[in-house]
């Protein structure tokens, strides 16, 4: 069965010094420190990430993913590139540099990789330039974060971006990053397992109370981490929406669990428990496998959680590429070797 994991993060293996190139700092670095590891550091000396060659190099990937029985990865960024807070036009540049990288990628193996680019959401007028711009070089859809240097997506300025991935039909994956209330609660890893999962829901309802998945019905959008904290709180987002519609139903009364079957999910939430309530609420053509390859935090058996669920040959099917294909909208074909 064709297995498509539309959750995996990628970076070119040298960055650019875009402090020296733009003037000033904040960017990422890579010290290839010894063969096959290298460190994502800050140009600040903040140490950052460890990562191994699997981040950076295809071939590797590509073993990787036949020891683990996954026939195609979709590749986007490492949220940390983002950059909204650098200058627009800076932005752009590392936007442009990111694109190249995994279209490139892609080219050269197309039966095995589909690619996310990034864009500039700090100036929505050169997103929408990106937008046009990683289409024509054959990628698939657009990563974007959570929130935009603060901002909910909800915020007017940014409807034309989406306007524009639901009119040129690319997909959107949204990403958590920045987690609210961050600098709040450093110890024991709290921002990652406790903000990711908010800073999702916050993306989702904001979507959805603004309007913005209303105006945009064919915008295929889908959500990383199965949705964060959205599915398991939507009796409580549901109610609010229902006892207080004066705060909540302002902008569109429709109610937020309708949502359920018209955005997408990765299936990365480590619970057979929680995979059988995903599936139930927004349906296996909804959902769609994903890993967080090559990072800890992401399930480091490729599609073994789905596999452990004993699902009918029809449901896995739609798992392991049935939404991601629909999602992606792209033919199964695209992927025959």
């Amino acid at each position: 069965m064709l297995k498509i994991d539309i959750h995996t993060h990628i970076l070119p293996r040298d960055l650019p010094n875009w402090k020296e190139k733009f003037g000033y700092g904040g960017f990422i670095l890579l010290d290839h420190h010894r063969q096959g590891c290298a460190r994502m550091i800050r140009d600040d000396g903040h140490f950052f990430r460890e990562i191994e060659e699997n981040c950076w190099d295809a071939g590797a990937r590509m073993r990787e993913c036949e020891a683990s029985d996954i026939d195609v990865q979709v590749l986007s960024t490492v949220p940390v590139m983002f950059s909204y807070w650098a200058e627009p036009e800076d932005g752009a540049q590392v936007s442009r540099f990111l694109n190249e990288g995994i279209a490139e990628i892609v080219a050269e193996n197309p039966s095995r990789f589909a690619g996310l680019g990034t864009a500039p959401m700090q100036k929505v007028e050169l997103a929408v330039k990106e937008v046009a711009r990683a289409k024509a070089q054959g990628l698939d859809g657009i990563q974007i974060g959570s929130n935009i240097n603060g901002k909910n997506l909800s915020e007017p300025e940014f409807f034309d971006f989406f306007a524009a991935c639901a009119e040129s039909g690319m997909a959107v994956f949204v990403h958590p990053w920045e987690m609210m209330g961050q600098d709040d609660m450093r110890k024991y890893w709290l921002p990652w397992l406790v903000g990711m999962p908010a800073e999702t829901s916050r993306a989702i309802c904001s979507l959805i109370f603004s309007g913005v998945l209303e105006k945009l019905p064919s915008l295929r959008i889908a959500f990383a981490h199965g949705g964060g904290s959205f599915p398991a709180t939507i009796g409580r987002i549901d109610h609010g929406f229902d006892v207080r519609p004066d705060l909540v139903a302002v902008d569109n009364d429709v109610q937020p669990s309708d949502y359920f079957g018209k955005i997408y999910f990765d299936s990365l939430v480590h619970s057979k428990e929680m995979l059988q309530y995903l599936v139930e609420l927004a349906g296996a053509d909804h959902v769609a496998l994903g890993t967080d390859y090559p990072f800890p935090l992401g399930e480091l058996e490729p599609g073994k959680l789905i596999e452990s669920m004993g699902f009918p040959r029809e449901i896995a099917a739609e798992l392991f590429h049935g939404s991601a294909l629909r999602w992606l909208g792209i033919d199964k074909e695209r992927f025959a070797t």
